[in-house]
């Protein structure tokens, strides 16, 4: 299957490594990986600060750029959840109908990495191998806007070596939320000082998520606290192989 990376102004900036793990996982399963050039930002950030008129541009660019791809996959469940909920009711309030017939038509081709994994190549195992202690924590817009449920944890299940451990309260926000984290900065530091605690409370070395955001916030907090925890994305974790010992190979 030829697959299209939509790798998001924040992972191209900050995380590109991300895109390079969904880019192996995708090729070690078999598949073809393109990346289209023109892609920029999904107009989230806009979005959620109010500014709709300023994010039509770029729902128009990413509805051209990605026209002719099959299917479209991303490392970023908020992102995802822009393209798939958002972008519909922007371009019906606009009153643009040719717009809206592309948007949906392109959402309806556009997956979370764990979704298109799970329930569109039936895959659970990638032949991942990643040797430490992990903990989950499932980011909100994967979770609340597109339903992804359990289907992080079915590969992170799969990955031989791991030593999966439940979050407590996993499902309670992080407290980043894009802008929220800096409007409202006291209320984002109460909500991560809980998160931190959780995370802690599991002694895992490695916190993983389906969104960076969500581990940039995460991960910053540890990193205050020298806590010796790291954060990962999910495509880190299922792209890893770490000298697999022979039988595993």
């Amino acid at each position: 299957m030829r697959i299209a990376l939509f790798i998001t102004c924040f992972n191209d900036t900050l995380f590109p490594g991300t895109g390079r793990a969904v880019v192996s996982v995708l090729e070690r399963l078999g598949h073809e990986v393109t990346f289209p050039l023109e892609q920029t930002c999904c107009g989230q950030m806009h979005f959620n600060s109010g500014y709709k008129e300023e994010a039509i541009p770029l729902v128009r660019r990413f509805a051209r750029v990605f026209a002719d791809e099959e299917v479209v996959v991303s490392p970023s469940g908020s992102c995802v959840a822009m393209v798939r909920d958002h972008y519909p009711r922007l371009a019906d309030e606009l009153g643009d109908a040719a717009l809206a017939r592309e948007v949906r038509a392109i959402a309806a081709r556009t997956f979370e990495l764990s979704e298109l994994l799970v329930d569109h190549l039936g895959v659970e195992d990638v032949g991942a191998y990643y040797p430490h202690r992990v903990t989950y924590h499932p980011s909100c817009h994967a979770l609340r806007m597109l339903h992804v449920g359990d289907r992080p944890l079915r590969l992170l299940r799969a990955v031989r070596g791991i030593d999966l451990v439940e979050l407590p309260q996993a499902e309670q926000c992080c407290g980043f939320g894009g802008t929220f984290a800096i409007k409202n900065a006291d209320t984002s530091i109460a909500m991560l000082t809980d998160k931190l605690r959780a995370v802690l409370d599991t002694r895992a070395e490695v916190c993983t998520a389906a969104d960076n955001s969500c581990l940039m916030h995460i991960g910053g907090g540890l990193s205050r606290q020298e806590a010796g925890v790291r954060t990962v994305h999910l495509a880190e974790i299922l792209a890893s192989t770490e000298a697999q010992p022979a039988a595993l190979a």
